[in-house]
């Protein structure tokens, strides 16, 4: 026994447009956000390597006392280290003196790592593989939150921009039909049910 099934109208131009925006633009957001997460990783380990490269470490010597206690914040945290002078031998064979960060209470005299640029003057340390991984998870990410966002902001203002047109036009329609669809419900003309 076959089963008949009534074909549906095919959708109005407008409904297929309307149906196929989410998918487009997800997809649309998610290649663009792929792409600028990729490319901000990829400039900064760019970065980082570069820092790493012209970052030289070098034994130094403490040539004062570091302070017992780092200094507490505001918000009563303190910094893990303390600043003290140090002196260090640079490439090109001259004295150089600074100050660099040390455990607190570090003797004069001690020796510690301090890194320098092929100058000779001192640098941060290079980042670690962990702080280089946050480095580029966070700014890989923030990329690909600002490239995918317009999208589906575009994305979501032309749908309420359709659906308004849409019912706009079922407004107009039902201001038409809904006179002669009143006498069939009520059996009364249309005009003795306004008054």
């Amino acid at each position: 026994m076959a089963v008949a099934v009534a074909r549906q109208p095919a959708p109005a131009p407008q409904r297929r447009v309307e149906a196929w925006l989410p998918l487009a633009a997800w997809l649309l957001a998610v290649a663009a956000g792929w792409f600028a997460g990729a490319r901000a990783v990829g400039a900064v380990e760019d970065s980082l390597t570069a820092r790493r490269a012209q970052a030289h470490a070098v034994t130094a010597v403490l040539t004062g006392d570091a302070p017992r206690t780092a200094p507490v914040s505001e918000a009563g945290r303190g910094d893990e280290s303390v600043f003290a002078p140090v002196r260090w031998t640079g490439a090109d064979g001259a004295a150089r003196t600074g100050r660099t960060r040390v455990e607190p209470g570090t003797r004069a005299g001690a020796r510690v790592t301090v890194w320098t640029d092929r100058g000779g003057r001192l640098v941060h340390r290079p980042a670690t593989p962990a702080e280089a991984l946050l480095e580029k998870t966070w700014i890989g990410g923030i990329a690909a939150l600002g490239a995918a966002a317009p999208v589906l902001l575009c994305a979501g203002a032309a749908r309420r921009r359709l659906e308004r047109r849409r019912l706009a036009e079922w407004d107009t329609e039902w201001r038409q039909v809904e006179p002669g669809w009143r006498r069939r419900m009520t059996g009364q003309p249309a005009d003795r049910l306004t008054g």
